[in-house]
Protein backbone atom coordinates (compact mmCIF):
# COMPACT_ATOMS: atom_id res chain seq x y z
CA UNK A 1 0.00 0.00 0.00
CA UNK A 2 1.48 3.38 -1.03
CA UNK A 3 1.81 6.15 1.52
CA UNK A 4 -0.89 8.80 1.55
CA UNK A 5 -2.49 11.63 3.51
CA UNK A 6 -6.19 12.14 4.21
CA UNK A 7 -7.57 15.64 4.76
CA UNK A 8 -10.93 16.05 6.48
CA UNK A 9 -13.24 18.27 8.50
CA UNK A 10 -15.72 17.49 11.28
CA UNK A 11 -18.34 19.16 13.43
CA UNK A 12 -19.54 21.35 10.56
CA UNK A 13 -16.09 22.81 10.00
CA UNK A 14 -15.23 23.39 13.65
CA UNK A 15 -12.48 20.76 13.39
CA UNK A 16 -10.00 20.05 10.62
CA UNK A 17 -7.96 16.87 10.53
CA UNK A 18 -5.12 15.16 8.74
CA UNK A 19 -3.98 11.54 8.95
CA UNK A 20 -1.20 9.75 7.12
CA UNK A 21 0.42 6.37 6.62
CA UNK A 22 4.14 6.70 5.87
CA UNK A 23 5.70 3.25 6.18
CA UNK A 24 7.37 3.34 2.76
CA UNK A 25 8.66 6.87 3.36
CA UNK A 26 10.24 5.93 6.69
CA UNK A 27 11.73 2.74 5.26
CA UNK A 28 13.20 4.64 2.30
CA UNK A 29 14.80 7.10 4.71
CA UNK A 30 16.15 4.20 6.79
CA UNK A 31 17.78 2.49 3.82
CA UNK A 32 19.12 5.76 2.38
CA UNK A 33 20.79 6.82 5.61
CA UNK A 34 21.36 3.41 7.27
CA UNK A 35 19.72 4.75 10.42
CA UNK A 36 19.54 3.00 13.78
CA UNK A 37 16.06 2.17 15.15
CA UNK A 38 15.98 5.35 17.28
CA UNK A 39 17.12 7.54 14.40
CA UNK A 40 14.59 5.85 12.08
CA UNK A 41 11.78 6.51 14.57
CA UNK A 42 12.76 10.15 15.12
CA UNK A 43 13.21 10.89 11.41
CA UNK A 44 10.05 8.97 10.48
CA UNK A 45 7.98 10.95 12.98
CA UNK A 46 9.22 14.33 11.76
CA UNK A 47 8.82 13.33 8.10
CA UNK A 48 5.24 12.22 8.76
CA UNK A 49 4.53 15.58 10.38
CA UNK A 50 6.23 17.34 7.48
CA UNK A 51 4.06 15.49 4.96
CA UNK A 52 0.84 16.52 6.72
CA UNK A 53 1.96 20.10 7.36
CA UNK A 54 3.13 20.41 3.77
CA UNK A 55 -0.35 19.43 2.61
CA UNK A 56 -1.69 22.46 4.52
CA UNK A 57 0.17 24.80 2.14
CA UNK A 58 -1.65 26.06 -0.94
CA UNK A 59 1.01 27.25 -3.41
CA UNK A 60 2.56 24.88 -5.94
CA UNK A 61 6.05 26.17 -5.12
CA UNK A 62 5.57 26.43 -1.33
CA UNK A 63 8.22 24.72 0.78
CA UNK A 64 8.43 23.95 4.49
CA UNK A 65 11.46 23.04 6.57
CA UNK A 66 11.18 21.46 10.02
CA UNK A 67 14.36 21.59 12.09
CA UNK A 68 14.97 20.08 15.47
CA UNK A 69 18.11 21.43 17.07
CA UNK A 70 18.74 19.62 20.33
CA UNK A 71 21.72 18.78 22.52
CA UNK A 72 21.02 15.03 22.39
CA UNK A 73 23.20 12.43 20.64
CA UNK A 74 21.08 12.40 17.47
CA UNK A 75 22.61 15.83 16.74
CA UNK A 76 19.49 17.34 15.20
CA UNK A 77 16.91 16.44 12.54
CA UNK A 78 16.03 18.31 9.34
CA UNK A 79 13.02 17.62 7.12
CA UNK A 80 11.68 19.51 4.11
CA UNK A 81 8.28 19.07 2.50
CA UNK A 82 6.35 20.66 -0.35
CA UNK A 83 2.62 20.98 -0.99
CA UNK A 84 2.56 17.91 -3.26
CA UNK A 85 3.48 15.24 -0.69
CA UNK A 86 7.22 15.18 -1.46
CA UNK A 87 9.29 14.85 1.71
CA UNK A 88 12.98 14.35 2.48
CA UNK A 89 15.08 14.48 5.61
CA UNK A 90 18.15 13.45 7.57
CA UNK A 91 19.54 13.24 11.09
CA UNK A 92 22.92 14.45 12.32
CA UNK A 93 23.95 11.10 13.80
CA UNK A 94 22.19 8.23 12.00
CA UNK A 95 23.81 5.55 14.19
CA UNK A 96 22.65 6.88 17.58
CA UNK A 97 21.87 4.12 20.10
CA UNK A 98 20.29 4.45 23.56
CA UNK A 99 18.67 2.06 26.06
CA UNK A 100 14.84 1.92 26.02
CA UNK A 101 13.00 4.60 28.02
CA UNK A 102 10.93 3.99 31.16
CA UNK A 103 8.06 2.76 29.00
CA UNK A 104 10.39 0.21 27.35
CA UNK A 105 10.11 2.11 24.05
CA UNK A 106 12.67 3.73 21.79
CA UNK A 107 13.98 6.78 23.65
CA UNK A 108 13.45 9.41 20.95
CA UNK A 109 13.21 12.17 23.56
CA UNK A 110 16.56 11.18 25.04
CA UNK A 111 18.13 11.09 21.58
CA UNK A 112 16.81 14.56 20.72
CA UNK A 113 17.57 16.22 24.05
CA UNK A 114 16.82 19.84 24.95
CA UNK A 115 16.75 22.60 22.37
CA UNK A 116 14.46 24.17 19.80
CA UNK A 117 12.03 23.33 17.02
CA UNK A 118 12.14 25.64 14.01
CA UNK A 119 9.44 25.75 11.33
CA UNK A 120 10.42 27.68 8.19
CA UNK A 121 7.80 28.30 5.50
CA UNK A 122 8.85 29.63 2.11
CA UNK A 123 5.55 30.80 0.65
CA UNK A 124 6.94 32.96 -2.15
CA UNK A 125 7.02 36.13 -0.05
CA UNK A 126 10.03 38.42 0.33
CA UNK A 127 11.00 36.70 3.54
CA UNK A 128 10.14 33.19 4.73
CA UNK A 129 7.96 32.71 7.82
CA UNK A 130 10.02 31.40 10.74
CA UNK A 131 8.49 30.02 13.92
CA UNK A 132 10.56 28.75 16.83
CA UNK A 133 9.56 27.05 20.07
CA UNK A 134 11.51 25.38 22.84
CA UNK A 135 11.37 21.60 22.77
CA UNK A 136 8.96 20.31 25.41
CA UNK A 137 9.80 16.60 25.51
CA UNK A 138 11.82 15.83 22.38
CA UNK A 139 9.20 13.23 21.47
CA UNK A 140 8.33 15.43 18.44
CA UNK A 141 4.51 15.07 18.55
CA UNK A 142 4.37 16.96 21.87
CA UNK A 143 6.70 19.61 20.52
CA UNK A 144 4.59 20.14 17.39
CA UNK A 145 1.41 20.32 19.50
CA UNK A 146 3.11 23.10 21.50
CA UNK A 147 4.28 24.83 18.31
CA UNK A 148 0.77 24.99 16.84
CA UNK A 149 -0.64 26.40 20.08
CA UNK A 150 2.02 29.05 20.64
CA UNK A 151 3.28 30.06 17.17
CA UNK A 152 0.12 29.62 15.10
CA UNK A 153 -2.47 30.06 17.90
CA UNK A 154 -4.25 26.92 16.68
CA UNK A 155 -5.17 24.42 19.42
CA UNK A 156 -4.03 21.09 17.99
CA UNK A 157 -3.31 17.50 18.88
CA UNK A 158 -0.47 15.78 17.03
CA UNK A 159 0.00 12.01 17.13
CA UNK A 160 3.03 10.41 15.46
CA UNK A 161 4.46 6.91 15.57
CA UNK A 162 7.01 4.60 13.98
CA UNK A 163 7.03 0.90 14.84
CA UNK A 164 10.16 -1.12 14.09
CA UNK A 165 10.53 -4.80 13.26
CA UNK A 166 13.12 -6.87 15.13
CA UNK A 167 15.00 -6.90 11.83
CA UNK A 168 15.22 -3.07 12.14
CA UNK A 169 12.92 -2.58 9.14
CA UNK A 170 9.95 -0.23 9.52
CA UNK A 171 6.78 -2.13 10.38
CA UNK A 172 4.40 0.82 10.67
CA UNK A 173 4.66 4.60 10.40
CA UNK A 174 2.05 7.32 10.39
CA UNK A 175 0.22 9.93 12.38
CA UNK A 176 -2.55 12.50 12.66
CA UNK A 177 -3.04 16.21 13.28
CA UNK A 178 -6.39 17.41 14.60
CA UNK A 179 -7.00 21.13 14.92
CA UNK A 180 -9.77 23.24 16.45
CA UNK A 181 -11.01 26.14 14.41
CA UNK A 182 -11.69 29.51 16.10
CA UNK A 183 -15.47 28.88 16.20
CA UNK A 184 -15.20 25.50 17.96
CA UNK A 185 -17.75 25.20 20.78
CA UNK A 186 -17.05 23.86 24.26
CA UNK A 187 -19.23 20.88 23.45
CA UNK A 188 -17.09 19.98 20.44
CA UNK A 189 -13.90 20.47 22.47
CA UNK A 190 -15.16 18.20 25.26
CA UNK A 191 -16.27 15.56 22.77
CA UNK A 192 -12.88 15.60 21.03
CA UNK A 193 -10.95 15.45 24.29
CA UNK A 194 -12.94 12.41 25.35
CA UNK A 195 -12.14 10.63 22.09
CA UNK A 196 -8.45 11.48 22.22
CA UNK A 197 -8.21 10.21 25.80
CA UNK A 198 -9.06 6.74 24.46
CA UNK A 199 -6.05 6.68 22.11
CA UNK A 200 -3.05 4.93 23.62
CA UNK A 201 -0.57 5.33 20.75
CA UNK A 202 -0.51 5.85 17.00
CA UNK A 203 1.60 2.74 16.49
CA UNK A 204 -1.02 0.58 18.20
CA UNK A 205 -3.70 1.96 15.88
CA UNK A 206 -1.55 1.33 12.81
CA UNK A 207 -0.49 -2.13 13.95
CA UNK A 208 -4.15 -3.02 14.49
CA UNK A 209 -4.70 -2.36 10.80
CA UNK A 210 -6.16 1.14 11.09
CA UNK A 211 -5.84 3.14 7.89
CA UNK A 212 -5.77 6.96 8.00
CA UNK A 213 -9.49 6.88 7.18
CA UNK A 214 -10.21 4.50 10.05
CA UNK A 215 -8.09 6.50 12.48
CA UNK A 216 -10.11 9.64 11.73
CA UNK A 217 -13.33 7.60 11.84
CA UNK A 218 -12.42 6.41 15.34
CA UNK A 219 -11.63 9.94 16.52
CA UNK A 220 -14.22 11.98 14.65
CA UNK A 221 -16.75 9.52 13.25
CA UNK A 222 -19.56 10.66 15.52
CA UNK A 223 -18.82 14.34 14.80
CA UNK A 224 -20.01 14.38 11.16
CA UNK A 225 -16.60 13.51 9.73
CA UNK A 226 -16.21 14.51 6.09
CA UNK A 227 -13.21 13.25 4.10
CA UNK A 228 -12.18 16.03 1.72
CA UNK A 229 -9.40 14.44 -0.30
CA UNK A 230 -6.54 11.97 -0.44
CA UNK A 231 -2.96 12.83 -1.43
CA UNK A 232 -0.05 10.50 -2.12
CA UNK A 233 3.12 11.19 -0.15
CA UNK A 234 6.64 9.87 -0.61
CA UNK A 235 10.32 10.25 0.23
CA UNK A 236 11.61 12.29 -2.70
CA UNK A 237 14.88 14.16 -3.11
CA UNK A 238 15.36 16.57 -6.01
CA UNK A 239 19.14 16.59 -5.85
CA UNK A 240 21.18 16.28 -9.04
CA UNK A 241 24.80 16.59 -10.11
CA UNK A 242 24.08 20.10 -11.38
CA UNK A 243 22.69 21.17 -8.00
CA UNK A 244 25.65 19.63 -6.17
CA UNK A 245 28.01 21.35 -8.63
CA UNK A 246 26.49 24.71 -7.65
CA UNK A 247 27.13 23.83 -4.00
CA UNK A 248 30.72 22.96 -4.90
CA UNK A 249 31.17 26.31 -6.67
CA UNK A 250 29.84 28.05 -3.54
CA UNK A 251 32.81 26.88 -1.45
CA UNK A 252 34.92 29.49 -3.25
CA UNK A 253 37.80 29.65 -5.68
CA UNK A 254 40.49 29.15 -3.05
CA UNK A 255 38.91 25.87 -1.89
CA UNK A 256 38.44 24.71 -5.49
CA UNK A 257 42.10 25.48 -6.17
CA UNK A 258 43.09 23.35 -3.19
CA UNK A 259 41.12 20.43 -4.66
CA UNK A 260 42.85 20.94 -8.03
CA UNK A 261 46.27 21.13 -6.35
CA UNK A 262 45.51 17.90 -4.53
CA UNK A 263 45.13 16.26 -7.93
CA UNK A 264 42.34 13.86 -6.97
CA UNK A 265 38.61 13.58 -7.82
CA UNK A 266 36.22 14.88 -5.16
CA UNK A 267 33.12 13.10 -3.92
CA UNK A 268 30.13 14.90 -2.44
CA UNK A 269 27.06 13.41 -0.78
CA UNK A 270 23.55 14.83 -0.64
CA UNK A 271 22.56 15.34 3.01
CA UNK A 272 18.94 14.46 2.32
CA UNK A 273 19.22 11.19 0.40
CA UNK A 274 22.89 10.26 0.78
CA UNK A 275 23.37 9.98 -2.99
CA UNK A 276 27.06 10.28 -3.88
CA UNK A 277 28.31 12.48 -6.74
CA UNK A 278 31.91 12.28 -7.99
CA UNK A 279 33.62 15.15 -9.78
CA UNK A 280 36.73 14.40 -11.81
CA UNK A 281 39.72 16.73 -11.73
CA UNK A 282 38.72 18.12 -15.15
CA UNK A 283 35.17 18.79 -13.89
CA UNK A 284 36.55 20.63 -10.85
CA UNK A 285 38.72 22.74 -13.17
CA UNK A 286 35.62 23.60 -15.22
CA UNK A 287 33.80 24.66 -12.05
CA UNK A 288 36.80 26.78 -11.09
CA UNK A 289 36.60 28.59 -14.44
CA UNK A 290 32.83 29.09 -14.06
CA UNK A 291 33.32 30.59 -10.60
CA UNK A 292 35.32 33.52 -11.96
Amino acid sequence: MSDYIIRATAAQGQVRAFAATTKEMAEKARTSHNTSPIATAALGRLMTAGAMMGSMMKGDADLMTLQIKGDGPIQGITVTADSHGNVKGYVGNPMVMLPPNEKSKLDVGGAVGAGYLNIIKDLGMKEPYVGQVELQTGEIADDLTYYFATSEQTPSVVGLGVLMEKTNHVKQSGGFIIQLMPDATEEVIDQLEAKLAQVDSVTKLLDAGKTPELILEQLLGDMDLEILDKMDTRFCCNCSKDRVAKALISIGRDSLQEIIDDGKPVEMNCHFCNTSYEFSLDEVKELYEISK
